[in-house]
């Protein structure tokens, strides 16, 4: 079974936080809280372990829509071609908050994602994955966990979730309950604000 670890989102407990990170660099996968729902997701530059939260979400990985949690802005030049001042305002009002911009990928991908011409960033306004984003070095590739129950499509109780989900990851942050709303998904790549989704982010800000 996996850890339950508890981390408290004003104030990350920087032990717990190496703890998790430490699990990360060995490949490990974790469910973490976001400022939507609890998502799932490992160390972008481990294809195992990426391969086995696509397994998970029963896609395979080159097919698979994972978004990237980047730690700020400054993450983007990694993985997104360069992108034009009106495109970077928008982000910078939105973020950190509850979007998921699509945006044009550049050759930097990694293997997986080769053949990808856009890419999903989130920032999300949660200090737990951020920290862990930021001491692990690079963004973690990231997918929301779901119940397989309509009514509650995404779970937001941490210990339900670990009891569901904890046999098939290495870690569980208990975040505190999560939000069932799932992230706004506005696609940037054309130039132009296409919204894909509707989701906890308010579209009148963009």
């Amino acid at each position: 079974m996996a850890q339950l670890i508890k981390i408290f989102n004003e104030n990350p407990n920087e032990r717990e936080i190496d703890k998790v990170v430490r699990v990360l660099k060995k490949g490990g996968l974790i469910i973490y809280p976001t400022d939507t729902v609890y998502g799932i997701g490992c160390d972008i530059t481990n294809t195992k372990a990426m391969e086995k939260v696509a397994k998970i979400k029963n896609v395979k990985l080159d097919k698979a829509n994972f978004s990237f949690i980047c730690y700020d802005l400054s993450n983007l030049s990694d993985y997104v071609k360069q992108i034009d001042t009106p495109t970077y305002k928008i982000l910078k009002r939105a973020l950190p908050g509850p979007f998921t911009f699509v945006l044009p990928s550049n050759n930097k991908l990694p293997k997986a994602f080769k053949n990808k011409k856009t890419i999903g960033i989130r920032i999300p306004d949660n200090n737990i994955i951020r920290e862990l984003v930021n001491k692990l070095g690079n963004p973690i590739v990231s997918t929301s966990i779901y119940d397989e129950d309509d009514l509650l499509e995404y779970t937001t109780d941490p210990e339900l979730i670990y009891e569901k989900w904890g046999n098939r990851v290495d870690v569980v942050i208990d975040g505190g309950y999560g939000s069932n709303i799932p992230s706004t998904i506005v696609d940037l790549s054309e130039r132009k604000i296409v919204v894909l989704r509707e989701g906890k982010g308010d579209v009148t800000i963009l």
